[in-house]
């Protein structure tokens, strides 16, 4: 990444610009520059292969008055991620969107939260503050209090516009944001003809909790805390990439014992994710015999998870420093034998699966999610590895034991929700492996060490279930100043416009229970 970053500030100099470099204390690197030349060195990003733009978020007087803007890329192969800081001499910035389209959405997110308006901006749609919320609310602003809003009077001018569509025989379903089931709210606009969808529009962002201004003030035990709540399926994840994130700020060394134990237990919060997303597909071509066994497994891991760490979603365990408390040899044992029954229980029910034709043939071909579409919305996890995309933090950004331990990538070429399924179900066997490598059964240690971060600020990033979810901490003599999580969802949601086209509506319930994604990993 160094090498990338020595290019983009030539380009720069050669420009007549000015930009200053820096190694973060996380190893991330750092190139300040203004806001006119960020078209310029985007441009240049655009250029390098491989390079993905994974994150974009704001701080208040961070340094100085006034916003900084951090653009975060990876270029895929290289260790480290590099970010762009982009002090903004008001509140106006610059659009990258024409360069790298996910930009849009946080361009989008960032106006909402600060207030900040980017020029040569395609969408300049709110994002999460809905049209209920007054003109001026900026809820990530360090003036706002977090006390009640008034909701601003709904009017016709103030609505969301959604993409129009015209022509005879077109017709819009919409689809939420309340729905029959008790899942998240999430509106889902279809364009259609007859039953084919030739476009999909998603509003989602109904219920925003102020989780990131939550975190102001807050230790790095209690920021922890609030990252378990981001996602209740991915408390493991977001705990564990928040933790680094402060480890690198106070730099805390992590016991190895405490990384056996860690490992063990993102990935068993994979094993039940992954296997509620096996049966919920299977659910949903009308087989609910073939998905009991999938559904009984995860309730069995998920008894696991209490036994071993007192709480079925895993909260409470992964702390900063390691983790709250060790699990005894003998109950690791009985996870390792279980782990062999699981995996014979768990191949004859795949063989159920792939012995019901009528099962394939509604999976196959349905839900596409074009390769090229990876790299620009920046897609991970299943949604990006099962369209061929060999992704997986685990392996590009190793961490705690996954340096030594090597994760094999399963990948998929076809994109489609066989190959979603294909993909999760392959992962489940790996992650058993993985935990039966991790954690040494002969001999313990300490579990957590001393994390006091003090004033700094760093990013990290872990592989949860859905892809890559990213943090970055910001604190100020012990407390936090600002807290930025983004997780994978965020980013794939933008897949699910894609994968539906060409596909009747009655499928749509398919393709979104194979991408599984979060609402509430967005309503932040």
């Amino acid at each position: 990444m160094a090498e990338l970053m020595t290019i983009i500030e030539s380009h720069l100099v050669a420009k007549g610009f000015d930009g200053r470099s820096r190694a973060g204390a996380d190893g991330t690197e750092y190139l300040s520059i203004s806001v006119v030349a960020l078209v310029e060195a985007a441009e240049e990003l655009k250029r390098q292969p491989g390079v993905v733009l994974i994150g974009l978020w704001a701080a208040e007087a961070f340094g100085a008055p006034g916003f900084t803007l951090f653009y975060a890329f990876e270029q895929r192969g290289a260790p480290a991620f590099f970010i762009l800081e982009v002090r903004l001499p008001g509140n106006r910035g610059m659009s990258i969107a024409g360069e790298f389209p996910a930009a849009s959405y946080y361009e989008r997110e960032v106006s909402d939260g600060f207030g900040i308006e980017f020029d040569g901006a395609f969408d300049r749609r709110r994002l999460f503050l809905h049209e209920v919320y007054p003109d001026g609310c900026h809820p990530l602003r360090k003036s706002f209090d977090g006390g009640k809003v008034l909701p601003a009077r709904i009017t016709p001018e103030r609505e969301y516009a959604f993409r129009e569509f015209g022509g005879e025989g077109i017709y819009q379903i919409p689809v939420g944001p309340v729905h029959a089931g008790i899942i998240e709210p999430g509106h889902f606009r279809f364009s259609v003809i007859g039953e084919t969808i030739f476009n999909l529009e998603t509003r989602h962002f109904w219920k925003h909790r102020g989780l990131e201004k939550l975190a102001e003030g807050r230790t790095a035990d209690a920021v922890v805390q609030l990252a378990e709540t981001v996602s209740g399926d991915e408390s493991a994840a977001n705990a564990c990439g928040l933790a680094m994130a402060i480890e690198r700020v106070a730099g805390t060394v992590v016991p190895r014992r405490a990384w056996e134990l860690r490992t063990a237990a993102l990935e068993l919060e994979r094993i039940y994710s992954h296997l509620g997303d096996l049966a919920g597909m299977v659910v949903d071509v009308a087989y609910p015999a073939g998905a009991a066994p999938f559904f009984i497994l995860r309730e069995e891991i998920l008894r696991w998870n209490a036994e071993l760490t007192g709480s079925r979603f895993l909260k409470g365990f992964i702390v900063p420093g390691g983790v709250s408390r060790d699990i005894p040899i003998d109950f690791l044992e009985d996870l390792h034998e279980y782990t062999e029954c699981f995996l014979a229980r768990f191949d004859a029910a795949l063989d159920d699966i792939y012995n019901s034709a009528w099962v394939i043939d509604r999976l196959e071909t349905t839900g596409i999610v074009k390769p090229e579409l990876v790299s620009p919305l920046n897609l991970t996890g299943p949604v990006a590895r099962a369209s061929g995309a060999r992704v997986d933090n685990r392996i590009d950004h190793p961490y705690g034991l996954y340096q030594e331990l090597k994760p094999e990538i399963q990948t998929d070429e076809a994109g489609d929700v066989l190959g979603r399924f294909q993909v999760k179900a392959g992962e489940i066997e790996k992650s058993l492996r993985l935990i039966r490598d991790a954690v040494n059964l002969e001999e313990t240690g300490p579990v957590r060490a001393e994390c006091r971060p003090g004033s700094g600020y760093a990013a990290a990033a872990v592989e949860a279930a859905r892809g890559q979810n990213l943090h970055w901490v910001y604190f100020k003599n012990g407390r936090v100043d600002r807290w930025k999580a983004r997780t994978a969802s965020f980013s794939n949601w933008l897949a699910m416009e894609h994968a539906v086209i060409g596909n009747i509506v009655p499928d749509f319930p398919l393709i979104n229970k194979s991408m599984n994604l979060s609402y509430a990993g967005n309503d932040l």
